[in-house]
């Protein structure tokens, strides 16, 4: 076994540098688009792409799998990692779209600040207000984006009204719009009253041509659009990073992603605010703190991102310590030590060895079939550690899965087992139909679609779905088990870690069984629902 020996100053001035952050908002506010000009502004790229690749535009790194290129939408989470000012950005894209909630709400367990994405003419939208009510549990402070200015939209003070009236979360302006949206004229720093006027680059590829105006110079050109920014930004509360990182205030700013607009004074927010990793809760009711022996917890596995080898990527958020290529830990669920030889730091499809890490890190690990989403390893020589596992979730939708081919079962079987594993749907075995015809659960309908592209493509294993009517899914003890198997339209059936569930047709269904059985209990999934 390979042991560190790992200088703790050293440690805790590498986790100071850190910072991790998620992007999050509703389908179409610009996820990914604002990741790619985040990374083009801080130089990790030379050219931003488009969602939908037109023209001479490329297509964003983060969007890499082929489906998501296809329908313009996030399917997977993205981490991009780079450095700006000096500080070690590491940047989670999560899909937007509800079906994949599962996805994001697990990278919301690796990260330690939000940046919240609003369509400046839609404002707060409902996958929006999921996701910022899981950052506010977690206790994820957010940072507010406004995207889309330079298009029409709302009134800036009643997006401002919307964010206190319906999450509780006061605005504090970093920068504010001179020129209402979609007659964009700048931004004007809310410290100075300078403003920022910028020149769109051709295509919106490349960052935009900026030049900044003082106070008087702002008042001459832009007369009474600068008044009102300035009599605007005033109504609020200045920036406050006390608040901030208690959840009650969010700093707020401006901007269109797309034409690489106010991204840079995002990025010095990010810097500037967003904590750097800390201690870290442990199941055993202690914290681990960043200078503890190495640690860290694995948040989401991906597999097919290479496409010359069937590999499994297993991305690792480092919680303590020193992170050393080579490194050999302990796998605590089983025990059993673990090689890290291949360990990558992961930018969209692209790769590049990492040799160390910190805490604050995304590792992608290698060939580790071995590990599953929630699994914490740690460094042997150094005391056990067991992170939170990741929160479980109440399945919707559920359909058989058959493969279409009988002569390609061995290749549908490991087809199913791998997309279980990286948690693209939930693989169940019913009692009523065994385990050649497993049952696919889902939070969305859009997972099964996925489930199908890949088992097609990457397994070479066609398969059929037939959806089930049914919606509800709840623990039970395997002694009920038959209770539930006799009563008309449910159904028993068995996860991966042996846990039973009844399957029934909606909530009124499930009621009528407990009226029907008052001595069977049937359990919500722990962290069901949106939580």
């Amino acid at each position: 076994m390979t042991t560190l020996t790992t200088d703790s100053t050293s440690v805790t001035a590498q986790a100071a540098r850190r910072r991790s952050i998620a992007v999050i908002s509703h389908p179409d506010a610009g996820k990914s688009t604002l990741t790619e000009a985040l990374a083009l502004h801080a130089h990790a790229i030379d050219q931003a792409g488009a969602v939908h690749g037109k023209g001479d535009r490329s297509g964003v790194v983060s969007d890499w799998l082929e489906m998501e290129q296809k329908r313009g939408i996030s399917i997977t989470s993205a981490a991009l990692q780079f450095v700006y000012r000096d500080v070690v950005v590491n940047l989670l894209d999560t899909p937007g779209h509800a079906d994949f909630s599962e996805d994001t709400y697990r990278v919301l367990t690796a990260v330690d600040a939000a940046v919240m994405l609003l369509d400046a003419a839609k404002g707060l939208e409902p996958q929006t207000l999921k996701l910022f009510e899981v950052c506010r549990r977690r206790g994820v402070p957010v940072i507010t984006f406004v995207n889309k200015w330079d298009r029409p939209g709302r009134e800036v003070l009643e997006l401002c009204d919307e964010l206190q009236e319906r999450i509780g979360l006061h605005p504090t302006p970093v920068n504010w719009p001179v020129g209402e949206a979609g007659r964009f004229l700048g931004l004007l720093d809310s410290q100075d009253g300078r403003v920022t006027t910028y020149r769109r680059a051709p295509g919106g590829a490349s960052i935009a041509e900026e030049r900044t105006l003082d106070a008087d110079q702002a008042a001459a050109e832009l007369d009474d659009d600068y008044t009102e920014a300035v009599d605007g930004v005033g109504l609020l509360d200045p920036v406050d990073p006390a608040t901030f990182r208690t959840g009650a205030t969010t700093p707020l700013l401006f901007g269109a992603a797309l034409s690489n607009i106010g991204v840079r004074r995002l990025l010095d927010v990010v810097v500037d605010l967003a904590p750097a990793p800390s201690a870290r809760p442990a199941v055993d009711g202690g914290d681990r703190p960043v200078d503890a022996p190495f640690s860290g917890f694995v948040f989401k596995m991906q597999a097919g991102m290479d496409p010359k080898h069937r590999d499994h990527v297993a991305y690792l958020r480092v919680c303590s310590g020193r992170f050393e290529r080579g490194m050999t830990v302990t796998h605590e669920r089983t025990g059993r030590p673990f090689a890290t030889k291949y360990a990558l730091s992961v930018f969209g499809r692209e790769r590049s060895t990492v040799e160390d890490a910190y805490p604050g890190d995304v590792v992608g690990l290698v060939n580790a079939g071995a590990l599953a989403v929630g699994d914490t390893v740690h460094e042997p020589s150094g005391p056990a550690v067991r992170f939170p596992p990741m929160p479980a979730f109440e399945p919707e939708h559920f359909a058989v899965a058959r493969a279409s081919d009988p002569g390609r079962s061995k290749q549908f079987r490991k087809g199913m087992a791998q997309l279980e594993q990286e948690g693209v749907v939930q693989v169940l075995v019913s009692d009523l139909r065994g385990d050649a015809s497993p049952v696919l659960a889902a939070v969305g309908p859009l997972q099964f679609e996925v489930a199908t592209f890949r088992m097609e493509h990457e397994f070479s294993a066609p398969m059929t779905l037939e959806p089930l009517a049914l919606s509800v899914a709840r623990h039970i003890e395997p002694e009920d088990a038959p209770a539930v198997a006799s009563y008309t339209g449910a159904e028993v059936a068995r996860r991966r870690d042996g846990e039973r569930l009844a399957l029934l047709r909606d909530v009124w269904h499930a009621r009528a069984f407990e009226r029907a059985h008052p001595d069977v209990s049937l359990v919500p999934l722990v962290g069901g629902g949106a939580a």
